[in-house]
Order: C-alpha cells, then sequence, then structure tokens
C-alpha cells in the first residue's frame, strides 16, 4: 500500500517490491476528454494492449529494437514495481527544473505534456522537445549533476519523482531496471539526432509537416487518436524548436492544408486534423528526395 507522508504526498512501492510479482494489471480506460479537447493523460487505454510483466516488456523494449516503441510503457511499469518515487501534480506552465539547478531528482510524466528549454549563456534559448506519458525528464543534469535546461509544463499532469541516488540503488539491484534506462537515454539522443536530420534536410514546409508526423507517431504508440491533434504546443514554440520563424510555421501550415494533407482547424488554431498519415509521410519523403536532387 502506498504511504502518505505528512505534506500529504504518496510514496509508492519499497525497492525491495519482490521479482516474483508479474504486474499485468490493465490501464483504467479514464480518456479524460474535457469538451473535445483530449488530455495526454496515462489512463487511456492503449489499444487493449495489456502491460506484459516486466520481465517480458524490457526485453522487448531493449532487444529488439523493432519494440523500442514500448520503452514509454516499460519505464511506467518497472518504476512502479522497484523505485520509491513521490506524485507530483503540476499545473500550466509550472517549472520543473530550471537550468543551473543542481540535479537531485528526475521525473517520469505519468500523465500530461511538458517541454525542455535549452539556454545559452548569452541568452539565446531553443526548445530541445516535447515530452509524454512514459517520457523522462531530467537526464541532462547527470553528467555534471547540475541541469544545463529547463524543463516546463504545457497541461495540466503528473509527475512521478524519482530520488537520482535512489534510481541507481534499484538499478545495482535489478539489472532490468537499468536497462530500461538506458533505453530511454538514447531514445532522446535518437529523437535529437532526428530533428538536426530534419532541419538540416527539409524545407520549412517539409520539417513541420515531420514534427506533426512524428507528434502523431507518439500519440499513436499511447493509444491515442491521431486523425485530430490538439498539440497544445504555440506555433511560435514549434517554430523555435524547428529553427523557423513564427510567420514561417503558419504559412506552413496553410499550405499543406490547401496541399489536403492537412485540414485546417476550425475555431482552435492549436487543433490539427490529420486525414492521413501516409498523405504526411509521402510529402516528407517527396521533400527530401528532392533535397537530395539538389545536392
Amino acid at each position: 500500500m502506498p504511504k502518505v507522508d505528512a505534506c500529504g504526498l504518496k510514496h509508492e512501492n519499497s525497492p525491495h517490491f519482490t521479482m516474483t510479482v508479474l504486474f499485468n494489471e490493465r490501464a483504467q480506460a479514464e480518456s479524460h476528454v474535457d469538451v473535445g479537447r483530449e488530455r495526454y493523460d496515462t489512463h487511456i487505454l492503449d489499444r487493449g494492449v495489456s502491460a506484459p510483466s516486466p520481465i517480458r516488456a524490457a526485453a522487448l523494449s531493449t532487444d529488439d529494437g523493432s519494440q523500442a516503441h514500448s520503452v514509454w510503457r516499460d519505464s511506467l511499469i518497472l518504476m512502479k514495481q522497484f523505485v520509491p518515487f513521490v506524485h507530483r501534480k503540476v499545473q500550466v506552465h509550472d517549472e520543473i527544473y530550471t537550468s543551473g539547478k543542481s540535479l537531485d531528482t528526475l521525473y517520469l510524466i505519468s500523465s500530461g505534456l511538458f517541454k525542455i528549454v535549452n539556454l545559452a549563456q548569452d541568452g539565446r534559448e531553443q526548445t530541445v522537445g516535447f515530452f509524454l506519458k512514459g517520457d523522462w525528464l531530467g537526464f541532462d543534469g547527470i553528467p555534471t549533476r547540475e541541469h544545463t535546461c529547463s524543463a516546463v509544463a504545457l497541461d495540466v499532469g503528473e509527475l512521478w519523482a524519482v530520488r537520482y541516488h535512489d534510481l541507481l540503488r534499484a538499478s545495482a539491484s535489478e539489472p532490468l531496471l537499468m536497462r530500461l534506462v538506458m533505453a530511454a537515454i538514447s531514445t532522446q539522443l535518437a529523437r535529437t539526432r532526428d530533428a538536426a536530420l530534419s532541419m538540416g534536410t527539409l524545407s520549412a514546409d517539409a520539417r513541420v509537416a515531420d514534427f506533426i508526423l512524428c507528434w502523431a507517431h507518439s500519440l499513436e504508440e499511447r493509444g491515442m487518436r491521431t486523425d485530430e491533434i490538439d498539440l497544445h504546443v504555440s506555433r511560435a514554440d514549434i517554430g523555435n524548436h524547428l529553427g523557423l520563424r513564427l510567420e514561417s510555421v503558419s504559412r506552413a501550415l496553410s499550405r499543406l492544408t490547401r496541399l489536403g494533407i492537412l485540414a485546417g482547424p476550425e475555431k482552435r488554431r492549436r487543433v490539427i486534423r490529420v486525414p492521413s498519415l501516409d498523405k504526411l509521410r509521402t510529402f516528407i519523403q517527396d521533400n527530401a528526395d528532392a533535397h537530395r536532387a539538389m545536392n
């Protein structure tokens, strides 16, 4: 049973929880749809797929590259079973940590949407990425034990706050947990490489299309709808992430809509309708082929 401390925070299971217990409970089917607005919630069913045992789950996400998408799910499963953590509720615009703060806690996203912002000493900043349930926040602080980025909530949600030393101790006694953390770090590095590749090889329109396609894939992996995407992200943030001006993002979305690749929002500017992911994928591929032909 979870313990409640003097501050009312619930602490989940002890790290000594026996490994013979197989975690195979189904997620609760609570979609939290509010007036057509789909929240990024951990309780949404993953298309009827029940959670595998931690042993099988970790093997799926670390031994077989084709199953790398299950890393986010495995993180939630193994953390809940082997590592003590604290539930932290967050609101929109809450700062999770700031650049320059010492690292003592890592965060696993249980629900919500977050962005990580990289800050240069001369004041320049860039949105490094956007993170959903099952993703980790705080890896940037591991090398120097000091955060080099800031993390901000873009939607209401919940984090599982894990003491860094507790995670190290649990990982030492449970190798599967260490493999899972390494896989999560590798996944974030791959996202960074893909973003750099997009910025260097695609036009503005294709960069925006690629951003939407990657977002749709992330939602699809988590059992969420991809035909109508509520980004919860401003066009300025998208542009900052992609190295584009706000006006360039707006023009790209308009052109993609005229081409029938996207269906424009009616009242809510941050809602994007995607009639076909295949059309989106083909547009990006054609743009990449054209870029190669020019070079």
